[in-house]
């Protein structure tokens, strides 16, 4: 196999153009710390790499704007916005090696979407190169772009099976004044689910709201069926929050810090994690529905459960069969993958999927399989 690294967009391009001219497979990647996650690309001939193309190329910090290329290192990119008590809030996985143009082809994300939202929400514009050797640029460097947004939204999310990520333009956010985290246990999923509810139907409005299952507790030194309420804000706001939740543990600083770092990364810890989409009324039934660990965006109706074979993967996926539960085997060992059937029922949207491939990859060359085996 041979293997490139890029140092411009014009030198992706061409390379892009020079292997698909060649009928050759291609695997397209980053850094390469999320080879577990989604589906494997084999039978490449040529890999490329986007860890040359790791510029800032724009950072207005007035705009609350900032243009970097594809394989500028995630935790560079958050190092210098922290400079200036700004910050991007993906709150990825694998955010020590990751590059930012991977973490958004993953279509990553973590705890403060329900506040901040998801990647799309963030992405205000980008260049991609396709296969035709064109880099492309869509949107720009102001929040409300509307030309080329619905290109953006495709290809976040899409594991590099349509084009190559060059470079991302963000909106920013301030870094709030503090945080405090309050985590209240209960012994009882039901429980958890009641208190989460009484936070959903209140005054309080957290940056993040999970619920961890005892085995998922335990990995984070916390106990029992857990309640984690993030907030952000002045001093003032902190301590009503510590009135609304009374007799919660709150965690703070290095501590605090610590907490959320194991928390994003849960999703990729387990051998094998399935992530699940379901009605917030569903949260209960699906934390008793399996007996390893247990992570659940609890505002936002996503969990992610842990399992340790793939037996037991099958097993769990067979008898949520009738529910309607979206369910995608998101992270597996590699070696494994082959072994099971990573989305089983991805629903209409995949024939609107593979029409857009047939668009950007007509020969089905770039990162072929990476999409949970579907594309």
């Amino acid at each position: 196999m041979s293997e490139l690294s890029p140092t411009t967009a014009a030198d992706l391009a061409e390379a892009l153009r020079e292997a698909a001219g060649n009928g050759q497979r291609i695997s397209l990647g980053g850094a390469g710390t999320k080879h577990r996650m989604a589906g494997p690309a084999g039978g490449a001939a040529t890999r490329i790499s986007t860890t040359r193309l790791n510029r800032i190329l724009q950072y207005e910090p007035k705009d609350l704007t900032i243009s970097v290329e594809a394989g500028l290192p995630y935790g560079e990119l958050t190092r210098t916005l922290a400079a200036n008590q700004q910050m991007l809030p993906l709150d990825p996985p694998c955010a020590g090696g990751a590059t930012i143009g991977g973490v958004i082809a993953c279509g990553s994300g973590g705890a403060r979407r329900r506040v901040y939202g998801a990647a799309r929400d963030m992405v205000i514009g980008l260049s991609y190169a396709t296969l035709e050797g064109q880099v492309v640029q869509s949107g720009g460097m102001v929040v409300k772009n509307v030309a080329g947004l619905d290109v953006q939204k495709t290809l976040i999310g899409s594991f590099g099976t349509l084009a190559a990520i060059v470079s991302l333009n963000f909106k920013l956010s301030p870094i709030p004044e503090g945080t405090r985290t309050f985590a209240l246990s209960f012994p009882t999923a039901a429980q958890a689910v009641q208190a989460r509810d009484k936070v959903l139907h209140g005054v309080l409005q957290p940056t993040s709201l999970d619920v961890v299952n005892p085995t998922a507790a335990e990995k984070v030194s916390l106990s029992g069926h857990c309640l984690l309420v993030r907030a952000g804000g002045s001093e003032k706001l902190l301590g009503r929050y510590g009135e609304e939740l009374a007799g919660a543990e709150q965690i703070s600083g290095a501590r605090e810090d610590a907490l959320w770092d194991a928390i994003a990364e849960f999703q990729a810890t387990p051998r094998f994690v399935v992530r699940v989409g379901h009605p917030l009324m569903d949260l209960q039934a699906v934390l008793e529905s399996s007996g390893g660990p247990c992570l659940a965006r609890a505002g936002n109706g996503v969990t992610y459960l842990g399992f340790d074979d793939a037996d037991a993967v099958r097993r769990w996926m067979a008898a949520q069969e009738a529910k309607a539960w979206s369910r995608i085997v998101e992270w597996a060992p590699e070696e494994e993958k082959a072994q099971i059937e990573q989305w089983p029922a991805p629903g209409p949207d995949l024939a609107l999927m593979q029409r857009m491939k047939a668009l950007f990859d007509p020969n089905q060359l770039l990162n072929r399989g990476r999409l949970y085996g579907r594309l």
